[in-house]
């Protein structure tokens, strides 16, 4: 199931825009996935005719049957980026290739059909372009582009849905977390686990994240901004937080984090930090590391630095971990000097401060 190759989008601009005033009044302090730009991009999909119908339109509700498939078996997929302004005054997207590559491994993953990736990153420059008088211009402020896609099939029955829809809707935000840049407090779940060898770990799913809430409300509980997994098999090994993935900093300066072995989602901010931190000359190990290694590294000083990445976040300093049997600091439970610089170096190119030597950077406007 693919297609999607040369769609022309149709342009239908929202005859009732928000006002310069009351969206000046949004942008001051948009928060984070609260506010909306005033249109949509969709494309529907039928199986034997492929995708058609693209349109860019005004944001509006969408009528949903009770039967549709997606309500009833979860086939649905999304995606996470960002636009931001560039120092000249322009806007960019970052590596937004691999979320159409990713996009496309979470279709095939949910048995759906696949959106060219053409296809895809033209959405997003459509819905950029339209409502690029929504991107913040502070330096924490982004549009957020949410791509998704679901199943919308009117029948009751066990099996890939025939047809489904896609949508890119846009968030001008701040900040992910309210505070700002500064280190977290994390939960180690001791009662739920996020996926298993054989799930659908490393697909970008709503059902991977709706299995989570539990654990994210736990985490809520005890005071703590994110829940940290373990491995589903025994229960030992670092899997990923909530949202994002993660990194240990070595007394060596050297970086470690967990392997893409199928159960963790491959983030794009995990690929760059990768990336980066080898340009700078840094080791960099992707193996498993226990929750033990983990607590004795940070009391023996062995483990300097925590912290997690993903999209929303960028790269976010942990400070305290809390479990049932007690709790501990990385280091001081500050922000640490290769933590913040690699959040730096990353930031800098997404804004056009600082050279791109990896072509990351995809100008819009």
């Amino acid at each position: 199931m693919s297609g999607g190759d040369n769609l022309d989008f149709e342009i239908r601009p929202n005859p009732a825009p928000v006002s310069d005033g009351e969206r000046a009044a949004l942008l001051a302090n948009p928060g984070f996935g609260r506010v909306f730009t005033d249109h949509m991009v969709t494309i529907r999909y039928a199986d034997g005719k492929g995708w058609y119908e693209p349109r860019v339109e005004a944001r509006a509700p969408i009528q949903l049957d009770p039967a549709a498939a997606v309500l009833h078996y979860a086939q649905e997929i999304f995606e996470g980026l960002k636009a931001y302004t560039l120092a000249d005054g322009g806007v960019a997207m970052f590596r937004p290739e691999m979320n159409a590559a990713r996009f496309s491994q979470s279709a095939q993953r949910m048995a759906m059909p696949v959106l060219a990736a053409d296809t895809f990153l033209q959405s997003l420059r459509e819905i950029i372009s339209i409502d690029q008088e929504w991107i913040p211009r502070s330096d924490e402020g982004s549009l957020y582009l949410r791509p998704f896609a679901y199943a919308t099939e009117v029948f009751l029955g066990v099996r890939p849905a025939l047809e489904y829809l896609y949508l890119v809707i846009a968030s001008p935000v701040g900040p992910y977390f309210s505070g700002g840049v500064k280190p977290v407090s994390v939960w180690v779940s001791p009662d739920f686990t996020r996926a298993a060898p054989g799930g659908t770990g490393a697909a970008k799913c709503g059902g991977n994240y709706a299995a989570g809430l539990a654990a994210q409300a736990q985490a809520i509980e005890h005071g703590c901004e994110q829940v940290v997994y373990l491995d589903a098999v025994r229960r030992e090994y670092v899997d990923e937080l909530g949202g994002m993935n993660v990194f240990f900093v070595l007394d060596d300066g050297s970086l470690v984090t967990p392997p893409l072995t199928g159960t963790i989602l491959p983030g794009i901010t995990r690929d760059s930090v990768i990336k980066l931190a080898r340009r700078d000359g840094r080791r960099v190990e992707e193996r498993a590391v226990s929750f033990a290694e983990w607590r004795d590294g940070a009391a023996s000083g062995r483990i300097r630095e925590a912290f997690a990445c993903g999209t929303a976040a960028v790269i976010t300093p942990i400070g305290t971990v809390r479990t049932p049997d007690g709790e501990f600091t990385v280091a001081d439970g500050g922000s640490g000097e290769v933590t913040m610089g690699l959040r730096k170096q990353l930031v800098d190119i997404q804004r056009g401060r600082a050279e791109d030597p990896f072509g990351w950077v995809h100008r819009v406007l």
